[in-house]
């Protein structure tokens, strides 16, 4: 059973400070607007005859959030531009069986390990264990069936300010190769100042390595609107972690500063992309991760959308859709080409349980993990 503990208070005291209040009388407008604002649910699909569902958040601002509890996945983020027309800003498709079909981890929940341990091997407390190896010779997201494979429990949540989705989730022990059973929570919040807030919660009763992230492909241009390479990125990291050719880190944490590595200026995704082999994918290490300190920022000028990040996670792996080739097709049949959305992952670093110089994941018995993330959306 999860349960509360003083850091999730401290969570709670932080998060409060991205929400607005609403004093005094309201409005006709908000009065309206409060009117729209609610939770509904509707059946998705079937898998193996269970029913998965589609749950439809919208604020009191018409910003409007779409998830499944398979996988965990966000299906879709509708929010204003600058004149007030509302679009869709993630990549995804528009049925489910969209996502069964293809493996980009379109806006799903990865675990039990986000990211990648190489050649799906890692060693603890004197045992060494194998995973799948699922991305040529290393493991990648969780594994075979990850995080984003499986039909999460799901609650509602309404609050006065925010509204959403809990799921809950038990990963069987050596599933996927992992020991212990971890019990997973996660909330997705919708709150009225166009936040999407993710709060993570675990147990295990047996020690084992963790690392949750979500993983939306953003394009804050639209669903119809241009690549992300001019859209302008900025990362609050001074560092980021050397990889080798399958993307595993090398241990290296190389500073950034003035390279094709450097957004501590913001730049456009393009400017030197081609300056990077394969394009960006890498762990940028935060120089703060507190959850009142913003960590990245990307800006579309045409659109004049803004999304902000922050979070509790060490690092942000920044993936710049490299591996979009065009033979995906996504909403209302568009194609995916190389480019057209962005990963901003916040999470623990890439391969830790074989580098025990990094940050530690490893979750014993007795403890809790925690961490949250926000997404907040807006204009300029």
């Amino acid at each position: 059973m999860i349960r509360n503990s003083g850091l999730m208070i401290l969570f709670s005291f932080m998060v409060f400070g991205f929400i607005g209040c609403n004093e005094g009388k309201l409005s006709k407008i908000e009065t309206e607007n409060q009117a729209m604002k609610g939770i509904e649910k509707t059946i998705y699909g079937k898998i193996e005859n269970q029913e998965v569902y589609l749950f439809t958040l919208t604020n009191i601002n018409g910003m409007q959030v779409k998830l499944s509890n398979y996988g965990g996945i966000v299906t879709s983020i509708v929010v204003p531009d600058k004149h007030g027309m509302m679009d869709d800003v993630v990549l995804g498709f528009d049925d489910l069986d969209g996502y069964l079909k293809n493996e980009p981890y379109f806006g799903a929940i990865v675990g039990r390990y986000a990211n990648r341990i190489a050649k799906g091997k890692f060693s603890l407390e004197g045992v060494e264990y194998n995973l799948a190896l699922n991305n040529g010779p290393n493991h990648l997201h969780g594994g075979i069936r990850g995080f984003d494979k499986v039909i999460w429990e799901a609650t509602e949540l309404d609050k006065d300010q925010e509204i959403g989705v809990q799921l809950q989730y038990l990963s069987r022990d050596g599933e996927e190769g992992y020991p212990g059973n971890l019990e997973v929570v996660i909330k997705y919040m919708l709150t009225d100042e166009n936040e999407l807030k993710i709060i993570y919660r675990a147990e295990t009763d047996k020690a084992t390595p963790i690392n949750l992230s979500h993983h939306s492909y953003f394009n804050l241009s639209g669903s119809e609107g241009h690549g992300i390479l001019e859209q302008t990125l900025w990362l609050n990291a001074d560092k980021f972690s050397v990889v080798d050719h399958t993307l595993i880190p090398t241990g290296e944490l190389r500073p950034v500063a003035g390279g094709a590595m450097d957004f501590t200026n913001p730049k456009p995704v393009g400017a030197q992309i081609d300056e990077v082999e394969g394009g960006y994918d890498h762990n940028f290490v935060l120089n703060r991760h507190r959850l009142q300190d913003k960590v990245a920022e990307l800006y579309d000028k045409l659109s004049g959308r803004v999304l902000e990040v922050y979070t509790t996670e060490p690092g942000i792996q920044f993936y710049s859709g490299n591996f979009l080739d065009g033979t995906i097709s996504g909403k209302k049949g568009k194609r995916y080409n190389k480019h057209f959305g962005l990963c901003l992952e916040t999470q623990h670093f890439p391969d830790s349980p074989n580098h025990p110089e990094f940050p530690n994941t490893i979750l014993k018995p007795g403890e809790e993990y925690q961490q949250v993330t926000v997404y907040k959306f807006g204009v300029e």
